[in-house]
């Protein structure tokens, strides 16, 4: 079997494992737990997993805040500034309408309950917000723009540097969901004006069920209400007993990404660049979606003509990849991310997304071009 679906999840690093396992056995303590042995060992490794996670994306560890994975981040950082500000009078909220469904789905309660406008920008052919548009949308009323560092399922790198600029020269807050985008390109909350940022571990080879929320906490300081009673874990923002051995986890993660970030890049869109070049010239008319110069390293979206995904998933199961995002793997509608870049409704039901990682071969990567080459359209036998 050849795992080529690393933007749905990716195997945790065995060097992320070997960090882990002391806290699943021995050290077991409760970080909450400070007046023994088992709680200081357990709150000193979540204290040295802040910082791994601060250090890849150029923040104070102290503006991390760890929580079950990106989902929880994105919802704690859009309600949270949204009903921790002052007063209830109306606000503005600028967004795209390619952004992950945690984020979509969370400006939908807003509008719904919140008394909140939701402005959704266009992106273009290739995915990019525009950031004249950011611009020219905020208004006296704006709270927040929100715009994705990477899309999760074409792989378009936005222009957040410039969108995060003009929001903090306009005096409006951003907030980027970086979960792809953290450990495979260059993020850095600081240089890119970043005011709240979500990522996740099981995105960048740790493991499933831990994240983390960044929130800026000066010049300005971010005020979020918080979602979750019952505790003063994490200042107050996020209660509850934290998981130990996810957050150890999730912090070598992120050590790993920001010492071997730039190489691995280069070596992963090497693949996806190899792949690419094979099944076009093995597939007259295939369409490669998303843009080709601000991308994902190991991306690769592509729309094969005359053939569905179905089709071709079915045809090589010995191949993992995906039709769309893994949050909406069960939907039978054209992706709305394909649908806002122009495709039409068949090419969409024609897409595959290849995402190569860390652990992926020259030799898979030939395989599966080889393989996803050669499947004949419906009706046409080999």
């Amino acid at each position: 079997m050849i795992y080529l679906d690393n933007h749905a999840t990716t195997p945790v690093d065995p060097r992320v494992l070997e960090a882990m396992l002391p806290y699943l056995q021995g050290k077991f303590g409760n970080a909450s737990s400070r007046s023994h042995r088992f709680g200081w060992e357990a709150d000193e490794a979540v204290e040295r997993a802040r910082g791994q996670v601060a250090a890849l994306i150029g923040a104070d560890p102290r503006e991390i805040v760890f929580t079950s994975g990106a989902t929880e981040a994105n919802n704690l950082a859009l309600r949270g500034v949204v009903e921790g500000r002052d007063g209830g009078q109306a606000v503005h909220i600028i967004s795209s309408p390619i952004e992950h469904p945690s984020v979509l789905d969370t400006l939908a309660y807003l509008a719904a309950h919140r008394a909140v406008d939701v402005t959704y920008l266009p992106v273009d052919a290739q995915g990019l917000v525009r950031p004249a548009d950011v611009a020219a949308a905020i208004t006296d009323r704006t709270l927040l723009v929100t715009v994705m560092t990477a899309n999760n399922e074409i792989g378009t790198v936005e222009p957040i540097r410039e969108i995060g600029r003009i929001a903090e020269e306009r005096g409006v807050l951003f907030h980027t969901d970086a979960t792809q985008g953290v450990g495979k390109v260059k993020f850095d909350v600081r240089e890119d004006h970043v005011h709240l940022a979500a990522l996740t571990a099981h995105k960048i080879y740790g493991p499933q069920g831990c994240g983390a929320l960044y929130v800026r906490r000066k010049d300005p300081a971010v005020t979020l209400a918080r979602q979750v009673h019952g505790g003063g874990q994490e200042r107050g923002r996020r209660p509850g007993t934290l998981a130990v051995p996810g957050v150890v986890g999730l912090g070598m993660a992120c050590e790993l990404c920001r010492l071997e970030r730039d190489e691995e890049a280069l070596a992963t869109a090497a693949l996806r660049d190899r792949l690419q070049e094979r099944l076009v010239a093995a597939r007259p008319g295939l369409r490669v979606n998303g843009a080709l110069n601000h991308r994902l390293p190991g991306c690769l979206h592509v729309s094969f003509p005359g053939i569905s995904s179905e089709t071709l998933m079915q045809a090589v199961p010995e191949i993992a990849v995906s039709s769309g995002a893994a949050c909406a793997s069960g939907s039978l509608e054209p992706s709305p991310v394909l649908q806002a870049i122009g495709l039409s409704a068949d090419q969409a039901r024609s897409s595959i997304r290849f995402g190569i990682g860390r652990f992926n071969t020259r030799e898979e990567i030939d395989e599966a071009a080889r393989k996803f080459g050669s499947v004949p359209p419906p009706g046409r036998r080999k």
